[in-house]
């Protein structure tokens, strides 16, 4: 099936995670691709809770799974709908099956099912070697309970016979033999004062898509043994399937199921790590998507214009931390440098060295620091950043007076007996010069080295470790005038105490 062939007019996807846990790469992805066939279409995007499950569901996985999907900057149009709240409404929908046949009412005892309460029947299980599934009917199917009396549990009457078939926008025609499908529960038995109890996946996902309005359901390929479940249950509502389409399983490395083995996998903890989130976004598309041809580097914009279910692919993708890392890097040197700024304003904050005169629009601080010394810093520093905590950690120096120099650094380049003496006359050449810039930063340093009969490069390696604690680092002379005179000339002094401290230590 082509998609232009499937109804997009009018698009309304929905993005239904359990809060059983935190927004894992799985259902991220799934998300994401939700939101980019809703945004490529000019569709809405639902979010819905389904919290059905009161012993596992939490209210800080509930929070979580939102700041998960803030973080990736994936927003929804409608919602959050929380099941838990729609009880009522799957109970009509279960009598409705009852009253038109479609629905029977089982008085099985919890014990016969496996799952608890009226779940599958134990006894329906994959045959060995092969072959068709076994099923075995239940007989309060045909009006003959086995504990007349109980409180009964609401189960689908599969039809006798036939096949069950679907159109999927990824993996195409599927047909199911309906002797395969178990009579599935609705709703469970009630307690207490209560007719009946809990709303069932099934029944649940069905009636809400149908209530609001749901065209195309994108989910995992691991939901696709439910989808003729679902088909069943609209057809006997009276209502027409959405288009489905199932995308593939993600696996770790190893090529298993993800999980947490294979590390990370909520994405808040990416997001803490310091990934950028249209990095993010990029990488978590490409996993079982492609716009055609060998394009990596997608901004999120053309992402959305790209997208389509054409472009799922029906093999399972591969979570490659080090390709992640490949997309932070990228971002982090090409995007605009007005489109970074941000990313790392919210990092500087975060550590504590942000200072209001670098926003935009204010004025400069009182060492002449504003928006565009802090544009030039970030520009400076990002070829060598790797994630956004970089900038509070390796960069300190820039943002910061009060930074450590590295021990290893020092032992390495402070060794020669020469560094002190060279360091306090570069102190002095810098100050004297009438231009700081990187000629005259370049010309001062050269005249002092050669003066005290050193190379270069000794006075070059011992000056960075100087002024910004790292042997690491920006060319010095960039990172001399992103500095600052004043500023410069005083680490070099600075580091000059430690000479004299480690000198009359014992």
């Amino acid at each position: 099936m082509t998609e232009a062939t499937q109804k997009t007019a009018g698009v309304r996807v929905r993005f239904a995670p359990s809060p059983t846990g935190y927004l894992h790469v799985g259902g991220a992805r799934t998300a994401l691709f939700n939101w980019l066939f809703a945004r490529r279409h000019d569709g809405v995007m639902i979010l819905r809770i389904e919290d059905t499950d009161a012993e596992r569901n939490k209210p800080e996985l509930v929070q979580g799974i939102i700041d998960g999907l803030k973080r990736l900057g994936v927003n929804w149009d409608e919602g959050p709908f929380y099941q838990s709240q729609r009880t009522e409404v799957y109970r009509a929908a279960a009598k409705k099956c009852l009253a038109n046949g479609n629905a029977f009412l089982c008085y099985c005892p919890a014990d016969k099912y496996a799952g608890g309460d009226h779940a599958e029947p134990a006894e329906d299980e994959e045959p060995k070697g092969g072959g068709p599934r076994r099923v075995t009917r239940c007989p309060c199917r045909d009006g003959k309970p086995s504990t007349p009396g109980a409180k009964p549990a609401v189960r689908f009457k599969v039809p006798a016979g036939g096949t069950t078939k679907f159109a999927d926008a990824v993996f195409g025609e599927r047909e199911f033999s309906n002797d395969e499908i178990e009579d599935f529960v609705l709703l469970r038995s009630g307690k207490g004062a209560e007719e009946f109890g809990q709303s069932m996946y099934q029944l649940g996902v069905v009636v809400d898509d149908i209530d609001m309005r749901v065209t195309h359901v994108i989910r995992g390929a691991d939901h696709l043994s439910n989808t003729p479940k679902q088909v069943l249950l609209y057809q006997a509502l009276g209502a027409t399937p959405p288009v489905f389409a199932h995308v593939p399983l993600i696996l770790g490395a190893d090529k298993s199921r993800l999980s947490k083995r294979h590390g990370a996998t909520d994405v808040n903890m990416y997001r803490a790590e310091g990934f950028l989130p249209e990095a993010f976004r990029n990488f978590l598309a490409l996993l079982g998507w492609s716009p055609g041809g060998d394009e990596e580097f997608i901004r999120t914009k053309d992402l959305i214009e790209k997208f389509s279910l054409e472009g799922v692919s029906r093999t399972n993708a591969v979570f490659d931390r080090p390709k992640l890392e490949w997309f932070n890097t990228q971002y982090l040197q090409r995007l605009p440098i007005e489109d970074l700024l941000p990313e790392v304003e919210k990092e500087l904050k975060r550590s504590g060295l942000w200072k209001p005169e670098w926003a935009a629009g204010a004025p400069p601080g009182p060492d002449g620091r504003d928006h565009a010394w802090f544009a030039h810093a970030v520009d400076l520093l990002r070829p060598r950043i790797r994630l956004l905590p970089d900038f509070s950690t390796w960069s300190r120096a820039f943002f910061s007076d009060e930074f450590p120099r590295d021990p290893a650094a020092k032992e390495k380049f402070w060794k020669d007996p020469k560094v002190p003496e060279l360091l306090a006359k570069l102190a002095d050449a810098l100050a004297n010069l009438k231009e700081w810039n990187h000629d005259g930063c370049d010309q001062a340093t050269r005249a002092v080295a050669e003066a005290g009969g050193v190379k270069a490069g000794l006075l070059i390696n011992a000056t960075r470790v100087a002024i910004v604690g790292q042997a690491v680092a920006p060319p010095l002379f960039d990172t001399m005038i992103v500095l600052g005179q004043q500023r410069v000339v005083q680490r070099l002094r600075d580091a000059l105490s430690e000479f004299a401290s480690a000198k009359s230590a014992p």
